[in-house]
């Protein structure tokens, strides 16, 4: 759904923004009010060429904004790549613009991020479907016409739809592997020897060795240094030969202990004495334990950098960053080799997977198919009654299913044909139709299949009469069931609307256009001027 459309110094249009509602959404003025600029807006969104003569007096750019709900899954179809890498975070819908420079030049936006028109308009046109020259080179495109066919079988081959794709995607990724298997025996060997060096270089490493192989070097790197300030500070707090800090403790504890009970206060001094020397004498033990274990030996030394080298070697020779990457592909390689060992054979894996892969592709092709035979009789009656309705001849309309090289969405190709006039052979509708006759079927089709947002500029182009209620009527059940914008000069139309937005002239110097949503009193007045009397004001809705 289109939620905003906002147009800044576009043609005649200073500043507009319009809300736009979920049903039918009517635009209307006098002619030459500047309706069309509205469709000019949305054109610019889906592709249309920019030029600088439409930019308007109060600057030198202009720009066109929409706001649109996003389509579950559009970003992860094929081509919408570029579009979904710009989006925000927990951003729920789609926010795309163009803006037009001085010199012709323009740039494209999503979520205000610079990107290729290409892609804009590619995600623009998944959305919106607009008559005139898109709705013709939509009409045009096979996948299109497939997709409406689609949409109208409904939701469970949609998501047959979807399963016949992940298989294609998964024959894509079996047939790659194949034929790399195939073509490239050497390149296998080379990375199994591989694999087979991994296993060897690393076998035995555990995955603590690093750290503590690294800490144990740099005790050795300063084993004179350790030695020196253990037994330094061990003959410092109790040497063999003479006092050390713990005897001249023990000495000022035999000082106090005899007159304790004279001066009860020094109890708590002697108690901390006898604490210390206990303390002094228990870390002189522990730097002696220290010594003990200390190594000094230079064949350990070379042993500890030995083992170190050979771990930077394996990662450096893998490509790793780390000791813990390395033993995780380690690892892999040792279940790869053992499976190989076991009699896994990948070259007759892939092909296995190749023909599964095959077959589920064909299976699902052949389900989209079938229902897809059956269905195209029936959406063809039913588009063909809405062109009767509204005034299209006999409704003479066909989709023609034909077969095509298998893709991600099957084997089918659809065709939309309809006979002009009676005596003549049924032709593309896109080949075939004119602007208005053109909107006017691809209302009939939106009526039967449903659909995104459908934009209107032509729909009402040389008809009136009982022609306009029908139309009017058609547009307000396809409301029902998809948005619908509607640039138009029919009161049959406007009366029905949901929303109703006013584009009015306004004389200056510049003249500038005026774009406003209707309340009810504005309404009816602007019915009764498209009327030109009062007649058929009852049919106006109230609210």
């Amino acid at each position: 759904m289109l939620r905003r459309l906002r147009i800044e110094n576009l043609v005649l249009i200073r500043d507009a923004e319009l809300d736009f509602a979920p049903g039918l959404n009517a635009i209307t003025g006098e002619t030459g009010a500047g309706k069309t600029i509205l469709a000019q807006a949305v054109g610019l969104l889906l592709g249309a060429k920019g030029d600088a003569a439409l930019i308007g007096t109060e600057g030198g750019e202009a720009y066109v904004e929409a706001e649109l709900d996003l389509a579950p899954g559009l970003l992860e179809e094929a081509g919408s790549e570029a579009i979904a890498e710009l989006r925000p975070a927990d951003e729920d819908g789609l926010v795309l613009a163009r803006r037009i420079f001085a010199d012709g030049r323009t740039r494209a936006y999503a979520w205000g991020r610079s990107a290729a028109r290409e892609d804009v308009a590619g995600a623009a046109d998944r959305l919106i479907a607009m008559s005139g020259q898109f709705e013709q080179r939509r009409l045009s495109r096979p996948a299109y016409q497939l997709d409406v066919l689609d949409a109208f079988i409904g939701e469970e081959h949609r998501q047959r739809r979807q399963a016949a794709r992940a298989a294609w995607n998964e024959l894509l990724a079996a047939r790659r592997r194949y034929e790399e298997l195939q073509t490239g025996a050497a390149a296998e060997e080379a990375r199994l020897a591989e694999l087979r060096a991994l296993a060897e270089d690393t076998h035995g490493l555990t995955p603590d060795d690093e750290e503590r192989l690294t800490t144990e070097r740099e005790r050795l790197r300063h084993v004179t240094e350790l030695v020196e300030a253990a037994a330094t500070a061990a003959a410092a707090i109790d040497p063999e030969d003479g006092d050390g800090a713990a005897s001249l403790t023990a000495r000022a504890e035999r000082a106090v202990a005899p007159v304790e009970r004279i001066a009860p206060e020094l109890a708590r001094a002697g108690d901390e004495l006898r604490d210390v020397e206990l303390r002094l004498r228990e870390t002189a033990s522990e730097l002696r334990a220290f010594l003990a274990t200390i190594d000094s030996d230079p064949a350990r030394v070379d042993e500890v950098e030995a083992k170190l080298d050979r771990i930077a070697e394996a990662k450096r020779r893998f490509r790793v960053g780390s000791y813990e990457e390395l033993l995780t592909r380690a690892a892999a390689a040792g279940d790869e080799l053992e499976a190989i060992e076991q009699g896994y054979d990948p070259a007759a894996a892939a092909e296995q997977a190749l023909a599964d892969a095959e077959r589920r592709t064909r299976d699902g092709a052949n389900e989209l198919h079938a229902a897809r035979a059956e269905a195209a009789p029936r959406f063809a009656e039913a588009v063909a009654a809405e062109l009767t309705g509204i005034g299209m001849g006999e409704g003479e309309f066909v989709a023609e299913l034909r077969e095509r090289e298998p893709g991600p969405t099957g084997i089918d190709e659809v065709a939309f044909l309809i006979r002009p006039n009676a005596g003549l052979p049924f032709a593309p509708v896109a080949e075939t139709a004119s602007g208005g006759e053109l909107s006017r079927i691809a209302l009939a089709i939106a009526a039967v299949a449903g659909g995104e947002t459908m934009v209107f500029d032509e729909i009402d182009a040389g008809i009136g009469g009982e022609t306009a209620h029908r139309v009017a009527e058609t547009l307000r059940r396809l409301a029902s069931r998809a948005q619908v914008v509607t640039i138009t000069h029919l009161p049959q139309i406007a009366s029905v609307a949901d929303r109703h937005f006013r584009v009015e002239k306004i004389a200056g110097d510049p003249t500038h256009a005026h774009i406003e949503a209707l309340a009810d009193d504005a309404r009816r007045d602007e019915i009764q001027r498209m009327l030109g009397g009062r007649e058929f004001l009852s049919t106006v809705q109230s609210g």
